[in-house]
């Protein structure tokens, strides 16, 4: 089983070119980094948790973040964890995943996902109500800009005439693009349109189970599935084992670099038993 790093990296943690090279060097095969524009001061969603953590008010754009854990690492995989695309301007993320995919030598995960934060989307001009059709439609707008010489796209909700753009991404056809959450929407999303599944630590092992025969019935047997923010707990990275997922990763907290390294440490301690 493969073992990486979730969190959030703002201007209070550890800096991306630390962070990068800790993971390396602990045998960290990847990293997610989760996504906020910003936080409106107006916030009515409430936050599925509780009261809102510091870290989503600080969170730093996670290409740039990548960008420098790619320049001081050789194997590290590049993963989002998950983008807010649909708080994005669908051209111009293609130009900065291709871009860290070139920059990176191959090494970007795509993970994507609809978000929660109303209120934040509403900000980026995004309707809540049809945020899960914007989703899709982007994912196949990204994937002509990355496949064609010249691409255009005619949906719903996006919409461009013929365009060119390069650097087309080193990985072909394109960089992995992972879907998070586990709802049924979601899930039809990663069937039609996705090339590996990112459910949350607190998904059971039954749900995951369905989900890989459905899969298969649905003729994909072969999805990867890389569990975000699993628990450290002996017994369920067995049954993730069991489960056939590919990749587990720990959720890193918000810490500056001497306590980020120390946990580090112990996540590293305790994967090298399944390595």
């Amino acid at each position: 089983m493969k073992f990486g790093i979730a969190t959030f990296v703002t201007d209070e943690t550890i800096r991306p070119a630390q962070l990068g090279r800790a993971l390396e060097e602990r045998g960290f095969d990847s990293v997610f980094l989760a996504e906020h524009s910003h936080i409106p001061a107006s916030r009515e969603t409430p936050y599925p948790g509780g009261e809102l953590p510091r870290r989503y008010y600080r969170t730093l754009d996670p290409f740039v973040t990548l960008s420098a854990m790619a320049s001081v690492t050789e194997n590290l995989l590049l993963g989002t964890g998950i983008a807010l695309l649909i708080q994005r301007d669908v051209i111009h993320t293609a130009g900065e995943v291709s871009s860290l995919d070139l920059i990176s030598g191959g090494r970007v995960l795509f993970g994507v996902g609809t978000g929660w934060n109303r209120e934040e989307m509403r900000n980026h001009g995004t309707d809540p109500r049809t945020r899960g059709a914007l989703l899709n439609e982007q994912i196949e707008a990204l994937k002509a800009i990355w496949t064609h010489d010249e691409a255009s796209y005619d949906g719903e909700h996006i919409r461009f005439d013929r365009i060119f753009q390069w650097p087309k991404p080193v990985q072909r056809p394109h960089p992995p693009i992972y879907v998070g959450g586990e709802s049924e929407a979601a899930l039809n999303r990663l069937l039609k349109h996705a090339d590996a599944w990112l459910p949350r630590g607190h998904t059971s092992i039954d749900e995951i189970k369905r989900v890989r025969a459905w899969l298969t019935d649905n003729g994909r047997p072969d999805v990867p599935f890389t569990v975000f923010a699993a628990p450290l707990d002996k017994a369920k990275i067995e049954e993730y084992a069991d489960a056939t997922v590919e990749r587990v990763t720990f959720l890193l907290p918000d810490l500056p670099e001497s306590e980020a390294l120390v946990r580090l440490d112990e996540f590293s301690a305790f994967a090298d038993s399944y390595r």
